[in-house]
């Protein structure tokens, strides 16, 4: 039989977790007011949201001064199986709106306001994906963010989403894999509806660091090109890579900080807890062209990104020199099977 102190320690575990759980709710039920609020920052372009039907996959992202990507990720992810774009601009003075405004499958609004202060877009994005995304898997991405997951090369988007509701699966994670070239980023030129991984074709197979959020329950990944290059003397100070890109959004669904977390906290386990092997992705990541030099040197004048545009400043200082971010140790992406051997993501039980 137990003692007394055992029965004692029990039940005073029993009633931290429910107060945590009550921290939990409360804290989602803010996030969602807050997105209530924040909504009517965004103004209307265009909205074909009557197109959306039952069973439709959508994307949903934020932008400012894309317009050279958008050719590209637009047509990287019809012919993956997105159904329907919803995507707010932040108030881009590039053709960015004009071009987005034509296209018979995006939906668009435009803001002026803070990036900052809607916390990095997700408030704007928690209340598209409220209104307009309950009911339907919901892939949030930036658009220098490209999802490669199991048997991707033959099997549409919707296999996958048909898989993960058959399972009673509702969220999906994808690490951010950082794509780079050999050679100076300058080097070689971008060009508008071009797939970028033909210049960015590199990345870092390992110099990984994976710690457990105890509060949210979700992995948290650092680490790679970036890790080593921009952030060399203290890698904790790197992005996290680690995302749940796609979710089957209910009404109670908020996320908490960019992609890398989710109240309810369940959503966050997108990894086995008993020492096996969840079905997972890669987003690969085409942050790093020649237009990457422009592109910190606005952010540094906005300062809208987060811990002061720690990111850009880190940035501009070593593109400064031209580096050459590839190193003897670099793969050579070939394809998602790759990433799968070398323990990057996996196909898990999906067969």
């Amino acid at each position: 039989m137990r003692d007394e102190n055992e029965v004692e320690v029990e039940q005073g575990f029993r009633v931290l977790s429910l107060i945590e759980r009550y921290r939990l709710r409360l804290e989602r039920k803010r996030k969602q007011l807050r997105f209530v609020r924040k909504s009517r920052e965004l103004r209307r372009v265009v909205n074909r949201t009557s197109d959306i039907r039952a069973g439709d996959v959508l994307l949903f992202s934020v932008l400012r001064n894309e317009r050279i990507r958008l050719p590209y990720f637009l047509e990287y992810y019809r012919n993956l199986g997105i159904n329907h774009f919803l995507m707010v601009d932040n108030d881009s003075d590039d053709d960015s709106r004009k071009y987005l405004g034509e296209q018979p499958d995006v939906s668009l609004w435009h803001t002026t306001h803070s990036y900052k202060q809607s916390r990095f877009g997700v408030d704007w994005l928690n209340a598209l994906q409220y209104r307009y995304g309950t009911g339907h898997w919901n892939l949030v991405v930036d658009v220098d963010e490209f999802l490669v997951y199991p048997f991707c090369d033959s099997r549409p988007l919707r296999a996958l989403t048909d898989w993960l509701d058959a399972s009673g699966v509702r969220s999906f994670g994808a690490m951010l894999l950082d794509m780079y070239p050999k050679g100076p980023i300058d080097e070689k030129e971008y060009k508008e509806g071009q797939n970028p991984f033909e210049i960015a074709e590199y990345f870092d197979a390992g110099n990984y660091m994976i710690s457990r959020n105890p509060k949210y329950r979700n992995l948290w990944i650092q680490g790679g090109v970036r890790a080593r290059v921009f952030f060399p003397n203290d890698p904790r100070k790197a992005p996290a890579l680690n995302k749940i890109p796609l979710v089957k959004w209910r009404r109670g669904n908020v996320y908490v900080s960019s992609t890398h977390t989710l109240l309810p906290r369940g959503l966050n386990l997108v990894y086995d807890e008993s020492g096996g092997e969840k079905t997972s992705g890669c987003l690969l990541h085409a942050k790093f062209l020649h237009t990457l030099r422009a592109k910190s040197e606005e952010e540094l004048k906005r300062r809208q990104h987060y811990g002061n545009s720690r990111e850009y400043r880190a940035y501009k200082q070593v593109l400064e020199k031209s580096p050459d971010l590839w190193c003897p140790e670099s793969e050579k992406y070939i394809n998602w099977r790759q990433l799968e051997i070398l323990g990057l993501m996996s196909k898990g039980n999906w067969v």
